[in-house]
Order: structure tokens, then C-alpha cells, then sequence
């Protein structure tokens, strides 16, 4: 009877009947045909572990049921201080795989009750969420039991920990009062989990006195029911009843297939069917420490209770200004003053506003033009389509855009005529000409720099940025860097500038700036552009732009908990041998004849689709190959998301290798399959 599901034991408080009422659920588990295991992962004196396996006649060994053994019997996080013993959570996750292994059913007991610190770091319902496991909570009868017990339900529903049900053990042989008669009705009706059984109190505990009392006292089934429903096309109709997907023909979507995602843990998805996937492309490239970080949860949960929204019009709040002294300490140095908005559009838009005011304000008034790169991609609103090089996604909207300068870009193609150092040697001696001979009427210079994500991943030469921004400060270029897809580590540095030492006069950051979690952009500037717009009221040359949830408080203090991650982690540190195991695993793709190009720029990845790798002539349109190959990878537990016929991976920076190997593999077969 194969089911393969593990079940964390927690408690109200200590001494209340875990380990009595893990052993009472082995038993009547048993009973039924499964395989059962059960662990004990930290122990703080007393032979609960032992007790467990030899009542239950287990054969695991004992490194695996109780990985942590402290000999006094005090909180976790001390008694492991004083025995000298530091507690490693992977070492207990490692385990518990390998018991999942081996039985049908594990119990996981915890220590004490909930919240109680493993480490002064760690605690209990952190490990739960680690395992990713629902969780039974055992709680007393008796006086008081309803608070520990409805406190407790409260916390695991706020920590997003499901609960299984509860169970309510009896410590002692007294007669039951009416506290302990109706105790447990009035927790299920306030708190809607529910209730599994109440446990006698034993003399003795014994498989035959435990099957005798509680066999038909104890609700299994409630406790194995599964909590995702068979196929389940409810959502799926609703969507398409009253959804407009964007970049989505959606005369394809209402005929096919579609996923609805119901929840998410670290760097996997589940839908409604309750099928888990990969999250390959980071939910369209914001996620970064994975979904559901304890970290940022918790920040966005005291933010809630003190304010969700004020406006930064006449006001300003708390977080928003914490999270700008973080910027301003991240960004590469000059930049001084942050401004909010939304997504990356408005981020790009305001320093493109910036920089055109900014000239006004200082009387130069023919400067006006923005220049922008062919292939460039900012945003969809009319400001970013304006400086838009991709005609798929622009050419329409041209009639309601303002004129721009488009610009070369400066992607070099392997197979070129020239070589890389002549095609960059010519690229900035024509850059040069042109900004010497145009600067007069040029406001700024746009780039997405390093690498123009929406096209495809093209990943520029090295080189080209420095001089790029050496050229705009010799000429007198405000140089505005788009990094809402690049920034927060998705190059391998926090921001793409810095790999070549760059110093922008605008900085726009969006997608990954909270982690994945809420929606904020921030464009950051110069003290000497700030200074620009500093005149009198009654001049009106004031910045007039902004956003109703400009600086909202709930999406700053998302921000600064992703930024206190990056550290805490050591986000970047731990990613570079990731991007080292990328790129070798992607030199695989080389042997397939339809790959014409794999490009990677720390953990951004574009494998570019052909039909005929010689003559670069890609795969006919109606063919939808890149459609066609992620469709493919759903089946296989991957979600990816193509441009065009250019198959993206830019998974979360948090990715395991295990995963990040499964990402490689299943995409190369399903290329594979689809083109072969």
C-alpha cells in the first residue's frame, strides 16, 4: 500500500503527548498495511526515539530516526549549545528523504511545541516548512487548552503550514470534566481543523491495548485524505470565461490545455491537480530566494499589521525610506536619490522623463532625443514602447509613440564576417562619431546593459558598456541603465554595471527588488540630476510624475527582507558555483542540430532554435517550435516560458543543483523530442 507521505507531530507545549500519540498513530497506521516510519530529528534527553522504534519493532538505524541527540533535558537551542553540537537542518532533511524512502507513512515528532527554537535562528515550524510536511498537532484536554490550541492553529495558518487535524491527549486517569468534554467541539467550530480523536490516558502502551482503545476512536481517514482533488478543471473554465492573458494569443489558450497555479514552496510550483513543477523561468524572472521564504513572509506579515498603504504624495513611511538607504548602499556609486514606481515600464519611463526635464530645466532645450538599442526591450506602457527595438511587440503602437534615435546593437553573432575585435572596434568608433556629431540634441542613451533579455538573450561583448558610458560622459549623455530584468543577481553580480565597473546616471530596478513578491520598480539617479529640478514653487519645474502606490510600505519591507537575504545567505557567494554548473551543462545543447546558439550570462540563459544551423533560417512560425518545446516540458515537471524560438531558463538564484540538473536534462530531451 504505496503512498508515500510524511506527517510532522507537533504539539501546544511540551509534555503534552507527542510521542504517546506518534506511537498511537504508527500502531493504528500498521494495522491498516502501511509501511511506517517514524523520527524524531532533535532530542533533548530522555529515550522518546529509542522507545518509538522499539515499540514499533523499526530497523532504521538510529542516525536516521534521531539525527541529534542532546543529553539534558532543556530547549533544543540550549541543550545543543552545551552539549557543543551544532544542528544542520540539511542533515535532518537528508534523512528524512531517506526514510521516505523506506517506508509508506513517516511521523516526524518535533520538540516541544511550535515555535520552540531549534536554533536561535531555526525554529521548530521552520523545519516543518523545510520539509514541506502538513502537520498533526497534539494538544491537552483540560482548562487552558483551548488558547494553547487556538494559538497554535493561529501561527501554522499564518506561516502557511497546513494542518492535518488535532488530536487531544488524556494525561492522566482522573474522570473527564466538562472542560474536557466540550473542549474539543468548541476548537473545531472556532478554528475549523479538525479534530482526529482523543487518546486515553495508558497504563500501559501496548500495539494490543492501543488498537483496543483507540481503533475506532481515531479518524485515519480524515488524516490520509488527500488534499488535491483528481483533475480538476473548475479554475481552468473560470479563467477562461473572464481572462486576457497578456503577450497570449488568445484564440490558442481557450482552445488548449491550461495550468491554473494553486501554491508554491522554494523553487517549485503546484497547480490545482496538485502536479508540482520546476519554476525554470522564476515567474517570469522575479522570483530570486524561491516562493514562500520565511524571511520575506514574515516582513510582509508585520508590515500588515502596522500599515499596508500610505502615500509618498505629501507623506513619507518607514520602509520606504529604509529600503532607499539600501539602494543607494548597493547601487554602484554616484547614484544618491531613488524614486518609485510599479514595474519596470515606469521605472524606465521616469528617467526618461528625468533626463528630458532635466535638460529643460537647465535652458538646453534642444536636448531632447533619447537614443535607444535595436533588439532593446523596456517595457510595454507608450514612454518604453517609444525606446522599443523588437517591431513584433511595437511596430503596431508607433503612430502613438514620440520619435526616438535607434542605435546598433551591440550583439556580436558567432560567424560573422569580422572578428569580435574589429566588429567592437568599428561599433565604438561608430558610436563615437555619432554621439560627437548629435550630442547637442540628446537627452540620454538607453541600454538594457550586458544583455538584452526580451530579444533573446543577447549577451553583449566585454568591453562595450565601459566605453559606452565613457563615450555618453565624454559627449554629455545622461546614460540610463535598464536593469529590471539584470539586476539583483541575475548576471552573477547584483547589478550587470558591475561587471565592468560602470556608473549610470539612472539605475532602473524592478522584477527581482522584492524577491518575487509584490510589485515595485525604483529608477535611481545622481545627486546631480536631483539638484537640476530644485527651483522655486513658483517656477514650476517640479518632477511632475508619480504613482498612487509609489513606495507602497508592504512592497518596501518585501524588499528590504530580499536584501537582508542576499546577505544573510550569502546569495551571490553561493551562486557562482551554480553558474559554473550551468555552463557545463549546457554545452551539451551544441549537440543538437536545431541549437544555433546557447548564450548565458550568469543564471540568464537563451538556447536559440533553428531549422538550419548553417544558414541561421528558423523554424517556420505556424510550426511554434518554442511553444511546442515548453508544453512539452509541463509533462516532465518543468515550466518554462520561450521568446519566440530562443528557449529561456532563468530560474530562481535559490535553485538546488538537483533541481538545476533536472532543468538542464528535461530541457535538452525535450528539444530534443520536438525538433528530432
Amino acid at each position: 500500500m504505496k503512498i508515500k507521505k510524511g506527517i510532522f507531530i507537533t504539539a501546544t507545549d511540551t509534555g503534552v503527548g507527542k510521542t504517546i500519540a506518534t506511537l498511537v498513530l504508527a500502531t493504528l497506521l500498521k494495522a491498516k498495511g502501511f509501511d511506517v516510519g517514524i523520527m524524531k530529528p532533535v532530542q533533548c534527553g530522555g529515550k522518546d526515539a529509542h522507545f518509538l522504534k522499539t515499540s514499533l519493532n523499526l530497523s532504521d538505524p538510529d542516525d536516521l530516526i534521531n539525527p541529534f541527540y542532546a543529553p539534558e533535558p532543556l530547549s533544543p537551542h540550549l541543550a545543543f549549545r552545551r552539549a557543543k553540537i551544532t544542528i544542520d537542518q540539511h542533515k535532518i532533511i537528508d534523512a528524512y528523504q531517506e526514510l521516505q524512502k523506506r517506508h509508506d507513512i513517516v511521523l516526524v515528532e518535533g520538540a516541544g511545541g511550535l515555535m520552540v527554537p531549534i536554533r536561535e535562528d531555526y525554529l521548530v515550524s521552520d523545519l516543518i516548512s523545510d520539509l514541506d510536511l502538513e502537520a498533526v498537532i497534539v494538544s491537552r484536554l483540560g482548562l487552558g487548552t483551548i488558547n494553547h490550541s487556538l494559538l497554535t492553529i493561529h501561527q501554522m495558518k499564518n506561516l502557511g503550514i497546513k494542518i492535518r487535524g488535532i488530536i487531544f491527549s488524556t494525561l492522566n486517569s482522573k474522570k473527564p470534566g466538562l472542560p474536557e468534554q466540550t473542549n474539543p467541539d468548541v476548537i473545531k467550530k472556532i478554528s475549523g481543523v479538525d479534530v482526529l480523536g482523543i487518546i486515553p490516558y495508558f497504563k500501559k502502551t501496548s500495539s494490543q491495548e492501543i488498537m483496543r482503545t483507540c481503533s475506532n476512536t481515531i479518524d485515519l481517514k480524515t488524516l490520509l485524505k488527500a488534499q488535491a482533488s483528481p483533475k480538476n478543471n473548475h479554475y481552468e473554465k473560470l479563467d477562461k470565461k473572464y481572462l486576457w492573458h497578456p503577450f497570449t494569443q488568445m484564440s490558442d489558450w481557450l482552445i488548449e490545455e491550461q495550468l491554473v497555479i494553486d501554491e508554491a514552496k522554494g523553487c517549485h510550483l503546484k497547480d490545482t491537480s496538485g502536479n508540482t513543477y520546476i519554476d525554470g523561468v522564476s515567474s517570469l524572472w522575479v522570483n530570486v530566494h524561491g516562493h514562500r521564504h520565511r524571511d520575506i513572509d514574515q516582513a510582509i506579515r508585520d508590515q500588515i499589521n502596522k500599515v499596508s498603504h500610505s502615500t509618498l504624495l505629501g507623506l513619507s513611511n518607514v520602509p520606504a525610506v529604509q529600503l532607499a538607504k539600501e539602494l543607494v548602499a548597493l547601487a554602484p556609486k554616484g547614484l544618491r536619490k531613488v524614486f518609485y514606481s510599479d514595474n519596470g515600464s515606469t521605472a524606465v519611463e521616469v528617467a526618461i522623463k528625468m533626463a528630458f526635464q532635466f535638460w529643460q530645466n537647465k535652458k538646453k532645450l534642444k536636448k531632447q532625443k533619447i537614443v535607444y538599442l535595436e533588439h532593446s526591450y523596456h517595457g510595454d506602457t507608450l514612454g518604453a514602447v517609444s525606446v522599443g527595438g523588437i517591431d513584433v511587440f511595437h511596430k503596431i503602437y508607433r503612430p502613438l509613440t514620440f520619435e526616438a534615435v535607434k542605435w546598433p546593437s551591440p550583439f556580436y553573432r558567432k560567424g560573422n564576417w569580422q572578428s569580435l575585435e574589429e566588429f567592437c572596434q568599428e561599433y565604438l568608433k561608430n558610436a563615437k562619431y555619432f554621439l560627437e556629431n548629435n550630442h547637442k540634441i540628446l537627452a540620454a542613451f538607453v541600454v538594457e546593459p550586458m544583455i538584452q533579455a526580451a530579444a533573446g538573450m543577447l549577451v553583449w561583448p566585454k568591453g562595450i558598456l565601459k566605453s559606452l558610458c565613457e563615450l555618453c560622459r565624454r559627449y554629455d549623455v545622461l546614460l540610463i541603465c535598464d536593469e529590471v530584468a539584470t539586476g539583483f543577481g541575475r548576471t552573477g553580480k547584483m547589478f550587470a554595471c558591475e561587471h565592468e565597473g560602470v556608473k549610470p546616471d539612472f539605475l532602473c530596478v524592478a522584477k527581482g527588488i522584492t524577491g518575487g513578491y509584490l510589485p515595485l520598480a525604483a529608477t535611481l539617479t545622481t545627486q546631480k540630476v536631483f539638484d537640476g529640478f530644485l527651483f522655486e514653487y513658483k517656477d514650476l519645474k517640479t518632477f511632475f510624475h508619480g504613482h498612487t502606490y509609489t513606495g507602497n510600505p508592504l512592497a518596501c519591507a518585501a524588499a528590504l527582507a530580499n536584501i537582508k537575504v542576499f546577505k544573510k545567505e550569502r546569495t551571490l557567494y553561493n551562486l557562482a558555483p551554480k553558474i559554473k554548473f550551468l555552463a557545463e551543462g549546457l554545452k551539451r545543447f551544441y549537440t543538437l542540430a536545431c541549437v544555433c546558439e546557447v548564450r548565458q550570462l550568469g543564471f540568464m540563459v537563451g538556447i536559440e532554435l533553428v531549422s538550419d544551423r548553417v544558414t541561421g533560417e528558423p523554424f517556420a512560425l505556424e510550426k511554434k517550435i518554442g511553444i511546442r518545446v515548453c508544453q512539452e516540458l509541463r509533462k516532465h515537471g518543468v515550466l518554462l516560458r520561450p521568446l519566440g524560438q530562443v528557449i529561456v531558463l532563468m530560474p530562481p538564484l535559490a535553485i538546488k543543483k538537483d533541481d538545476l540538473e533536472t532543468l538542464i536534462k528535461e530541457t535538452y530531451e525535450a528539444i530534443k523530442k520536438i525538433t528530432g
